[in-house]
């Protein structure tokens, strides 16, 4: 009867989907294979936070653009304090992503299927419990429905299977471990709240929630407010310990980045983040900064690099279809000066579309590069084996003549001439580049690059369009150079296909078509280790700036932020990529005492 017995249960668990196949559940999960987590199994909170951290306080900060629903489809602001997700990325270590609704995660020996057990603890804030409906729900409503703004970032999941109450797998076309960063941002909403109820409708009613805060009010152009749920399901969970201190945390809405810093300054909310270096250096010269109540300071963002700012060539169509045009423009467009009178010398360039990054090239390749690259030899600039890429420095003053001399001389060796003052091909035909935009602030940035443009000869101008029509001539590949953002994750893995790839549609709006630069991403993703990952990625980043397809400005760094000097903050390691804002900050009495904002 035992044997019985036992073989049934052999035959339940040989057919259960969970264990058709060999799984490994662990605590924490990386999109690096081989890779060490810091963290144990057993590990009782993150390094980086105050566990001693006081409970209380208010926290006030600021948006500027207006919501039509806080639904979680609408995103707004404070709604990732109030969603538990599946992951939790840990902020010292470059790739380790841990359990938050889920207990233990294993991705399948083939990396085509990751599955999650979730916590059995995991309540809703009505009291129900978080179950694998729930997740199954909404990864399907968010691949499914463009409107719900994750569709593009889980359009790698196939299907999604419920294996039992708790267990739920994600079935995938791709590796993945590769894509848990995007799953780590997706929040999980409750299936029974939202089963009879519009999703995408306009809403102002807060919904029901499961995390750390609880939205408890709302109103179009008004105040977000969020209160701390004392007895959230997952308040001592190692991965939230000495996090989410303060008892209410408010967003106030403001008309623009104006208003919003006469606002700071008179003490109306705590924080800014600010990003226009004209501010920076200038506006914020006053007695509560010379007498320390406001700050100003940084935050660490090394959790994602590149740069704040992509110029994009369409390489589709003429003229950028040429290497010799492309390479043109570097020499053309002055850095150096717009640093100097547009940004106080404040910033720095990015000379590598992975600027401030491990995954950074830098002088000359390696052994493991140039073995790498070796294979592709005479299909690829010669000077990726020989030459520390570097985009051309000019001196910061005047018209920077030596640039302007060597970008004719490359637009003379690509059959283009002066003309009547014009500069034209050898059909007679002029060099005619459009930028096209659709916000105002980015023509600070080109109309210097198209008066030099001017200066040469060439017809440059500036085209400023709605978003939907922008939107459309992007898509249809009808421009000629566009600004995307150049932000890059550390570590970099799904943004590399759908930046880089020929198959990458999504983000490679100009064109990139380049069985090196393919076989480099799909290194990249395949690599076995660190090691591997960062030489194959430093290959990738050397092809592409000796292409020149895209032209990264403005490096990323440190976060610019000014705050009223009323609050705790952990100390940091130098492991520490990205600071955990404002979740592990907390209120400080005797510093607010101090603070008459009056």
């Amino acid at each position: 009867m035992i044997t019985v017995r036992l073989l049934l249960l052999l035959l339940i668990w040989q057919l259960h989907p969970a264990f058709a196949e060999s799984l490994e559940f662990r605590h924490g999960v990386s999109q690096i294979p081989d890779y060490q987590l810091k963290y144990p199994p057993d590990f009782k909170h993150f390094d980086y936070v105050n566990i001693n951290a006081p409970k209380g306080g208010l926290m006030r900060l600021p948006y500027t653009w207006r919501f039509d629903t806080v639904s979680p489809i609408g995103k707004p602001y404070g709604y990732d304090f109030s969603y538990d997700k599946l992951l939790e990325r840990s902020a010292d270590e470059i790739s380790g992503y841990y359990c938050s609704l889920c207990e233990s995660v294993a991705v399948s020996n083939g990396g085509l299927k990751i599955v999650f057990r979730l916590r059995p603890e995991a309540r809703w804030h009505d009291g129900t419990p978080i179950t694998a409906r729930d997740v199954k729900f909404s990864l399907d409503t968010y691949r499914t429905h463009i409107a719900s703004g994750w569709s593009e970032t889980t359009a790698w999941i196939e299907s999604i299977e419920i294996l039992d109450a708790l267990t739920v797998a994600i079935l995938t076309n791709t590796d993945a471990s590769k894509q848990v960063p995007l799953l780590q941002g997706v929040p999980i909403i409750p299936e029974h709240y939202w089963r009879e109820r519009d999703l995408f409708a306009s809403s102002m009613e807060p919904p029901l929630q499961s995390g750390p805060y609880r939205l408890i009010s709302a109103g179009r152009g008004k105040s977000f407010v969020y209160e701390r749920v004392p007895d959230y399901w997952g308040r001592d969970l190692p991965i939230h310990r000495g996090m989410y201190n303060f008892d209410d945390i408010e967003f106030e809405y403001y008309l623009d980045g104006t208003v919003a810093r006469e606002a700071l300054r008179a003490g109306e909310f705590d924080l800014w983040t600010e990003n226009d270096l004209r501010h920076w250096v200038s506006s914020y010269e006053t007695p509560a900064v010379k007498n320390g109540f406001l700050i100003k300071g940084e935050l660490s963002s090394g959790a994602v690099g590149g740069s704040r700012n992509r110029l994009v060539f369409n390489t589709k169509r003429k003229p950028f279809d040429d290497i010799r045009v492309r390479e043109a423009m570097s020499y053309i467009f002055d850095f150096e000066w717009q640093n100097r009178v547009l940004h106080n010398n404040a910033s720095s360039r990015a000379n590598s579309f992975f600027a401030n990054t491990p995954f950074a090239a830098k002088g000359l390749p390696s052994e493991k590069e140039k073995t790498l690259l070796e294979p592709f030899k005479g299909k690829i600039p010669d000077q990726v084996f020989d030459k520390a890429f570097s985009f051309h420095q000019s001196a910061g003053f005047g018209v920077d003549r030596e640039g302007l001399t060597i970008a004719l001389r490359l637009l003379s060796n690509a059959g283009y001439k002066i003309k009547n003052k014009v500069l034209v091909d050898p059909f007679n035909e002029s060099l005619k580049i459009e930028f096209l935009i659709q916000e105002e602030d980015k023509k600070r940035l080109l109309l210097p690059f198209v008066r030099s443009l001017n200066l040469l000869g060439a017809q440059a101008n500036i085209r400023l369009m709605d978003s939907t029509s922008y939107s459309y001539l992007v898509k249809e590949g009808d421009f000629d150079v566009i600004v995307t953002p150049g932000w890059m994750e550390v570590p970099p893995s799904w943004q590399l296909r759908i930046n880089f790839h020929s198959m990458g549609s999504t983000w490679n709006r100009g064109g990139i078509n380049n069985p090196v630069v393919d076989a480099l991403v799909e290194s990249s993703l395949d690599a076995e280790n660190i090691e591997d990952f960062i030489t194959s990625v430093k290959a990738l980043d050397r092809v592409l700036l000796w292409n020149y397809y895209q032209m990264p400005l403005r490096a990323r760094g440190a976060d610019r932020i000014i705050y009223w000097n009323k609050f705790g903050r952990p100390e940091l390691s130098d492991d520490v990529l990205l600071e955990p804002y404002p979740s592990a900050w907390w209120y400080d009495e005797k510093k607010a005492a101090r603070i008459d904002t009056n």
